[in-house]
């Protein structure tokens, strides 16, 4: 077993790969929808596959803390949580979402419709991400934050008058409107979406800007409808969408089961393409909730071949190897350091557009990849006019001397950039246990996928 506290991950090239077949942990992205919409819902839910990793074990480590009665069992990869049917049980808890975005913007909401008065922090990481869009409209219904540090940002208190005080203050149609810019993050629609029947009345949503069918935010409708709760949506145009969630106190939810996680995924795929051999991924199916599933049609434009085999997804190096490519990713944005990490193994140029919304997530990710290029001998500049990075073939011979990729402790950089140390000589990946955010033992896997 690899030791968990290295400070550096060497990657050794790959000559001659063989077939890769790996397992992956379930998706984040669905664990934690799962673990809020659990938690409102009436009764007790088994969810089955949870990713357990340093984002979802804060958001457990939340739930507990907020008074919810909770049954961990990791070995068996199993939570099961006694929902308390739209209410919060200890209503003035502390709490610290640590750096986990998705904790810090649902469990927000959720407290804020819940009312009570509650302490809220988080890491030095998370201290610096937006909040402030979300926390405004909030404070624009009503809910008090009193921030202890930057305003719009954590650490601070949060406090919401129940909804019958709420009601008689504010009004019940102001109480009940809500809007979202949904540039800046998709995560703060849903999670005023999934705290919708929490309220009196439900809430009626109103969506805005160019990611309103963003395909995080459809994740969230359907896992709604699948944990019971109503979806209604009243228009939907170009740029502007409105829906309205009925209140509901009684969904309810037995078991569910946590689709394997393809953001994970996509990097032994990518593996595969470039070391001209074939990978599955145990348990990939399509159609999928996550959006991260078109990264297949990515490698597939860019000459892999894509077939669905028994168990699981397959990908099959092309022939040719891989075309370059121009690629709007605004909608499934996680993968855009994974094809970065191979874009220089392609025959031609790669364009990745629209992506200016991930320079605020866990580090400038347009600056990750655009130093962490420049630093490997790769010719790769910011695309300022189509809000995008261009990357070049590599060119550069194979080369003695170590090269370490800064990953900024974030995650995404460190798993993808082995990607390119399979290829490139050198490769040396600093912090590379911070991947514990979402996939702790992805060295482990990446060791058996290429080396065992």
């Amino acid at each position: 077993m690899m030791d968990k506290n290295i400070s550096e991950y060497k990657v050794k090239t790959v000559q001659s790969a063989k077939p890769i077949e790996v397992t992956v942990p379930g998706s984040k992205s669905i664990t934690n929808r799962a673990l809020m919409l659990a938690a409102i819902s009436k009764g007790k839910c088994v969810l089955e596959n949870v990713l357990f990793s340093d984002d979802s074990r804060a958001f457990l480590e939340c739930l507990e803390k907020l008074g919810f009665d909770l049954k961990i069992e990791e070995e068996a990869r199993r939570v099961s949580v006694k929902g308390c049917a739209g209410k919060v049980p200890d209503m003035g808890a502390s709490i610290n979402v640590r750096s986990a975005g998705t904790a810090a913007r649902f469990i927000t909401v959720m407290l804020a419709m819940a009312g009570g008065s509650y302490k809220l922090d988080s890491s030095e990481q998370m201290k610096k991400r937006p909040m402030q869009p979300l926390l405004d409209e909030l404070a624009s219904h009503g809910v008090r934050f009193t921030y202890k540090e930057e305003k719009g940002h954590f650490p601070f208190i949060l406090e919401s008058e129940n909804e019958e005080k709420a009601e008689k203050e504010s009004g019940i149609e102001k109480r009940n409107n809500y809007s979202i810019d949904t540039a800046v993050s998709s995560q703060f629609a849903s999670a005023l979406i999934m705290a919708a029947p929490m309220v009196k009345g439900g809430l009626y949503i109103t969506l805005t800007g160019e990611r309103i069918k963003g395909s995080y935010i459809q994740m969230t409708l359907e896992m709604m409808k699948q944990f019971g709760f109503e979806v209604q949506e009243i228009s939907c145009t170009e740029g502007l969408r409105e829906l309205y969630i009925p209140e509901n106190h009684e969904a309810s939810t037995e078991k569910y089961y946590i689709e394997p996680d393809m953001s994970a995924a996509a990097y032994f795929y990518a593996g595969a393409a470039i070391l001209d051999t074939t990978g599955v991924v145990k348990g990939v199916k399509k159609p999928s909730l996550q959006g991260d599933i078109r990264f297949l049609d990515v490698l597939s434009k860019m000459g892999a071949k894509i077939t669905e085999a028994e168990n699981g997804i397959k990908v099959e190096a092309g022939a040719e190897g891989l075309d370059g490519i121009t690629i709007n990713m605004k909608d499934f944005s996680d993968q855009v350091l994974t094809l970065a990490a191979i874009a220089p193994f392609a025959k031609g140029t790669v364009k990745i557009t629209n992506i200016g919304h991930i320079k605020k997530q866990e580090c400038d990710r347009v600056n990750a990849v655009i130093e962490n290029l420049t630093r490997l001998g790769i010719k790769a500049v910011e695309d300022k006019e189509n809000d995008g990075i261009i990357i070049e073939p590599c060119t550069k011979k194979e080369e003695a001397k170590e090269i370490h990729i800064e990953t900024y402790n974030d995650h995404r950089v460190a798993m993808a950039f082995a990607l390119t140390g399979l290829k490139i000589k050198g490769v040396v990946i600093d912090n590379p246990m911070c991947c514990k955010k979402t996939f702790e033992n992805y060295f482990e896997v990446f060791e058996k996928a290429y080396y065992d």
